[in-house]
């Protein structure tokens, strides 16, 4: 027992060392915005004081299509979708809670509810009456709460490798988020943050590494440090993920969209297979060769697939986004 606690202790100095020294640390917020949050981007103040980094591009009048990226992401994982769709549809991206140039949450609560209120607030200031809705991973998870909790705003909803499927993971994953979620390595972690444990864990993610560019990487370390946000990510990755029940699935008629990467290392492709089951008006599209992120792996053919379940939504229901 004396050795054993002489070695707890000579690893807690170690960590309180390699905290002092190797601290990586928060990035500016002037030139992350200058960076970051050029044209299009604008800073929208939502009624809890919230201020959200979000891009409002394509026609007005045309048909909303609300994104949400996933954790640890930012709004920019959605340009090769916004690139093929704002000719022709309302595409709407926002920085969610904790993340991005958004920065963390005012009320300190990451629970789903929170980021659920965000989407209605951030509706409401754009005047959005009905909208189609699409998350990745995370943003996927919390758009399929939205779709049981306020059915009647969506006119549509895209699950992209959504995570909260009562599917579980053996093996594969990413190593950022593991180690996230570990009791006090996921603290000490987070304050070092090396860009090559960014880097690994951005191309363990994808199958497609011709997307894993320097600036890339440069983007998810540098929005990662920005101040807050840190904070908020340990806070998210220790609260318990619970799966979404059979029961509310299956009380959902809203028109769906299941998309995922057959490759998928983070929420296998079987999670697709049971969200597509149990949702009574869904579709499912598989990517071969694709892992977490196809609307950036294969933004053609993720792309197309959207553009026709959107042309579905608009022929059966017309004036289905009331603006």
């Amino acid at each position: 027992m004396k050795l054993f606690g002489r070695m707890l202790l000579g690893l807690v100095a170690l960590l309180v060392v390699a905290f002092l020294v190797l601290r990586v640390p928060d990035t500016d917020p002037a030139e992350m915005r200058a960076k970051y949050g050029a044209a299009p981007s604008q800073f929208l103040t939502l009624d809890d004081g919230q201020v959200v980094h979000l891009r409002d591009e394509g026609p007005k009048d045309a048909l909303p299509v609300v994104l949400l990226h996933g954790s640890n992401a930012d709004l920019h994982t959605w340009q090769p979708w916004v690139d093929r769709l704002k000719a022709d549809y309302r595409v709407i991206r926002y920085d969610q809670i904790g993340h991005g140039l958004t920065g963390p949450s005012v009320s300190g609560n990451y629970e789903r509810a929170e980021f659920e209120k965000t989407i209605d607030q951030v509706a409401g200031k754009l005047g959005l009456e009905r909208f189609v809705l699409a998350g990745n991973s995370m943003g996927g998870g919390i758009a399929m709460g939205y779709a049981i909790d306020h059915p009647e705003r969506l006119a549509g909803l895209v699950l992209v490798d959504a995570a909260g499927a009562d599917i579980q993971r053996e093996g594969g994953g990413n190593l950022a988020f593991t180690l996230a979620g570990m009791p006090v390595v996921g603290d000490v972690l987070s304050q070092l943050l090396p860009r090559s444990l960014v880097d690994k864990s951005f191309r363990q993610s994808v199958s497609n590494q011709a997307i894993v560019t320097d600036e890339a990487v440069d983007r998810y370390w540098e929005l990662a440090r920005y101040p807050g946000n840190r904070g908020a990510t340990r806070k998210r990755f220790s609260a318990p993920r619970i799966p979404f029940a059979e029961a509310q699935l299956r009380a959902v008629s809203v028109p769906t969209l299941v998309m995922w990467g057959e490759e998928d290392s983070l929420i296998r492709v079987e999670a697709a297979r049971w969200y597509d089951g149990l949702l009574p008006n869904s579709t499912l599209v598989v990517y071969p060769g694709i892992g977490h992120i196809p609307m950036e792996e294969a933004p053609d053919r993720s792309a197309s697939d959207l553009r026709k379940f959107l042309s579905g939504i608009e022929r059966e229901a017309p004036s289905s986004h009331g603006l």
